[in-house]
């Protein structure tokens, strides 16, 4: 299974790299497109056959670990675990259904484009499997390339200022992730420890072998939090994401919303937490009255709720999208600092759903622009009788997103409340109302999308989805009512590397800080909590 992985990482990359010995001809498109779409969908394939031989209860599985620069202690080290599996399998599934989608669309430098799509999807998988800083800091900075020539050639007309907004928050996160990684690889050498490999450092860490001073903690978390906080984004700095989202075709959306945010999400979960686990408990402050922690829920409680309030008010469908995933990116990141078993287990899941069901809308949304192309709200209204098949599939889609029982988006927001609420029940329950909010302006644009007469002559003869469309949206709304209904079978994977994960992060808490397991047999929540810093006070 080691090999399978080395596949699955390398396999589209090659694919990409074979078609640049495809002649650059109008007579070779169709052989850059299947080589593509095939390259892509082996790859997901092969991906599914991880999950029979995945070990739940054993951690990182399927590893392989070579010397790749050895004088400075960096290896070619990847491996999988719980969290990450689901990840790679979102991934390795959107590309090739983006990838589809695209074959409706994209008709300017198409081998420059697949090309593109399948280095990104190996960069990403990349993210997801590496245990070394170095590696996983490589494969990081190798998504901003693809997805910048991806927006930049093939965006929409304000897609130069999309992409240099883009490029530069990333680049100056990733930066001050660049100083933090070295900081922390003068601190361990000078221990003796001459390593970038995770486990090996979150180990030391953990045991107090390494020992990071305080000071180094709270800065080299400060460093890696901006980098990840802005790929997620957390509020504010999610100012590029609407922009881009707006600007980039119809599988960039996909790719970006899919599992570009997750690099975010997934590396405070790989990285920033465990390599920096007394950071998030330190106080800040005048008279230390509050953490890192609570400063990161509010900012994600903000989030949820902004990011509801504008998506309410805007007109085009694609900018609502987009904001939409501001709001639902806050709850996940208040699952996962909320450090409670239940919420991060929902976290972890929604990262998943998000992927899901953020992704479908911007396909659902590419299909309809590819017809009328315009994504004003205003310009459509009675597309239920025009388009009945569409109209069914954006249904589905739109209420897991708003969180409809039996559907994914369910499970994942609620667990997380469930879980947020007994650490913090003032922000949890602020953040509900974004739960309400969701509805309200997803509900909103449904009925005006697709009730009522058919006021544009435009939309008259519009024609409904054909049978690429269908392969490529049906797994993604099939897989709506699979998780909704047997979320038991992807938390049989996630639980046990979430509660290492979350179990990790308590042992650096105070005695006071108290957490549900996910039996539900709850104690009090937050209580008393006391910040890490021993002078700072009672929040």
């Amino acid at each position: 299974m080691s090999s399978l992985l080395l596949i699955v990482t390398f396999l589209p990359l090659l694919a990409g790299l074979a078609l640049l010995f495809v002649p650059n001809k109008e007579q070779s498109l169709p052989t850059v497109r299947a080589t593509a779409l095939w390259s892509s969908v082996v790859t997901f394939v092969l991906s599914l056959f991880l999950l029979p031989s995945f070990q739940s209860s054993s951690g990182l599985q399927f590893a392989i670990d070579v010397p790749w620069i050895p004088q400075w202690g960096v290896n070619f080290h990847i491996a999988v675990d719980g969290i990450s599996i689901w990840l790679v399998l979102l991934n390795t599934l959107l590309f090739p259904l983006a990838i589809l989608t695209s074959m409706q669309s994209v008709r300017l430098r198409e081998k420059m484009y697949y090309i593109l799509m399948l280095v990104l999807e190996a960069a990403v998988t990349g993210v997801f499997l590496a245990q070394d800083i170095v590696l996983f800091y490589v494969f990081f900075e190798a998504t901003l390339i693809p997805m910048y020539f991806l927006i930049g050639i093939w965006g929409g007309q304000k897609r130069l200022y999309a992409t240099t907004k883009f490029v530069l928050y990333t680049m100056v996160g990733s930066l001050l992730m660049l100083g933090a990684i070295i900081g922390l690889y003068v601190k361990a050498s000078a221990a003796g420890y001459n390593t970038f490999d995770i486990p090996t450092l979150t180990s030391l860490i953990g045991d107090g072998s390494l020992v990071l001073d305080q000071q180094f903690q709270f800065w080299a978390f400060l460093a890696f939090f901006l980098a990840f906080a802005i790929k997620v984004p957390l509020f504010p700095l999610h100012t590029w994401l609407p922009d881009a989202h707006t600007e980039a075709p119809t599988a960039g959306s996909i790719i970006l919303a899919g599992v570009l945010l997750k690099m975010g999400t997934y590396g405070f979960i790989r990285l920033a937490i465990p390599l920096f686990p007394d950071a998030p408990f330190m106080a800040i402050g005048p008279a230390g009255l509050a953490n890192l922690r609570s400063i990161i829920m509010a900012l994600s409680v903000i989030g949820i709720i902004y990011g509801a309030l504008v998506a309410a008010v805007q007109v085009d469908v694609k900018r609502l999208v987009a904001y939409s995933s501001v709001a639902h990116m806050g709850f996940i990141m208040l699952g996962l600092f909320s450090f409670n078993q239940i919420a991060v287990d929902g976290a972890i899941l929604q990262m998943v759903n998000h992927g899901i069901s953020t992704g479908a809308l911007f396909m659902l949304v590419g299909f309809i622009y590819e017809r009328r192309h315009t994504r004003l709200i205003d310009n459509f209204g009675g597309l239920a009788a025009v388009m009945p098949v569409y109209y069914t599939y954006f249904l589905i889609i739109m209420l897991s997103s708003v969180g409809l029982p039996a559907l994914n988006g369910f499970v994942g927001e609620f667990m997380i409340l469930l879980g947020s609420f007994q650490e913090d029940w003032l922000m949890t329950l602020i953040a509900t109302i974004g739960v309400i909010l969701a509805a309200v302006y997803l509900l909103f644009m449904f009925r005006r999308v697709f009730f009522g007469e058919v006021t544009h002559a435009e939309n008259r003869n519009l024609k409904d989805l054909n049978m690429p469309e269908l392969v490529a949206i049906t797994p993604l709304a099939v897989l709506t009512l699979v998780i909704g209904l047997f979320p038991t079978l992807f938390f049989r994977h996630i639980t046990p590397s979430s509660e290492a994960f979350v179990s990790d992060v308590l042992t650096h808490a105070d005695d006071d800080f108290e957490t549900a397991s996910t039996d539900i047999n709850v104690e009090d929540g937050l209580g008393g909590f006391v910040s890490f810093n021993t002078n700072g006070g009672d929040l």
